[in-house]
Parts: C-alpha cells; structure tokens; sequence
C-alpha cells in the first residue's frame, strides 16, 4: 500500500510540475498509440472547433498543429450539433483519413434543449464510427447547461465520462468548462477568444502527452 501511495503522489507532482490535467493522468491504463508529427489530424467539432469570436489563424486546431507538429484539419462548423457532425463524418474520414480524430461536439444540442439520449447515441456513434476507420479518437467534454453555469461556474456534462468509458476512450476533461468559466478567455457567452483557444489547445496537448497520443 505505501508503494501504491508513493506512486500516486509522483503522478500528481509532475502534474503540477508539467502542467498536464490531473483527469488524464488517471488514464495510465490508455492503450493509445503516439501520433507522430505530420500525422493528419481531424478535429470535429461546431463553433468552438471552428473559432468563432477569433480570427482562423487563432482557432484551436491551428494553435494544436503549432504544439504538436500535427497536420490538423478543421473540421469545425459553426451551429452543428451532433447529428449534423456524425452526418458530415463519414466523408471527412474518407477524404482525410486521420490517425486521429478530436470529437468536440454537443454544445448545440444543450442549448436546443434535445433528448440527452440522442445526442448520447450520436456522439458514441461518431466516436465508434472514427475508430472502425482505423484512427483513434480523443473525446473532448464539454460543459452542461445549468445555473451555475449561467454564474460563470462551468462542469463537464457526465455523458462525455460516460461515453469515454464504455468505449474506452482517453477523455479531455475540464478544457471548455475553464475557458468558457473565465470571462478573461472568451469572446462571449459561449465562446473563446484567441487567448482562450490557445489555452484550450495546450490542454489538449497536455492530455496526449499524459495518455501516450504524444511523446516527449
């Protein structure tokens, strides 16, 4: 046991000394496979992906291509919601055929208010869709609707949790619900500003550094 104990305080110290979110080191079971530089890259995803409240040289993907050495494809569209975005996949994995695939979707359809279960089955559909492809997915969380966020006190919803362990999937925690919860990092309500993307895409990057999709 103290072994044990030992070990998970050596996980967080260099968490706190890297930077790297603290969900994604408890991902060191990930059978994830390093991405190499290069490697094409497709984020999808609606106007978060996209860059909206930013100019396209600041938008996320843009950002984590600089960070990573990624040929990274956009695959953002502004108002899309998950149906929209697993609509629109098959042909992106044809056109691009990505190692990896970023799912940033499902905003939209909180804010239209569609059945939780839909949106559940869309998104694990996306994910199941990009893997049968033969690249590898990171799911991306993004925040729920409640009062608290409308307070600027932003949580991940519980399906993306959900999803990324019936799948097994290395999950971005946190990313969105502290960007859009800092009135510094957005351009409006719900969406980021340059700075904000930028800090979005380090915390993508870190998260593939912690559950193997980069190495050091």
């Amino acid at each position: 046991m103290r072994t044990t104990w030992r070990r998970w305080l050596a996980i967080w110290a260099l968490a706190l000394v890297f930077g790297l979110p603290l969900a994604a080191c408890s991902a060191k079971k990930s059978t994830a496979k390093a991405v190499p530089a290069g490697s094409t890259v497709l984020a999808l995803g609606d106007s978060l992906t996209y860059g909206t409240g930013a100019s396209p040289d600041t938008a996320y993907p843009v950002v984590l291509a600089q960070l990573t050495g990624w040929n990274v494809i956009n695959a953002g569209v502004a108002g899309d919601t998950s149906a929209q975005a697993l609509e629109r996949l098959p042909a992106l994995l044809q056109e691009h055929q990505p190692q990896l695939v970023i799912v940033s979707i499902g905003g939209n359809d909180f804010l239209r208010k569609w059945p939780e279960g839909d949106t559940r089955a869309n998104i694990a559909a996306i994910c199941q869709q990009a893997q049968a492809s033969g690249a590898q997915v990171l799911l991306v969380a993004v925040p729920r609707l409640s009062l608290a966020a409308a307070l600027g006190q932003m949580t991940d919803h519980t399906l993306y949790a959900d999803i990324a362990k019936e799948l097994k999937l290395p999950l971005q925690r946190e990313g969105w619900s502290e960007v859009l919860a800092d009135e510094s990092l957005r351009s409006d309500a719900v969406h980021a500003n340059a700075k904000g993307y930028a800090q979005f895409a380090r915390s993508v990057q870190g998260t593939a550094f912690a559950v193997g999709l980069l190495q050091k």
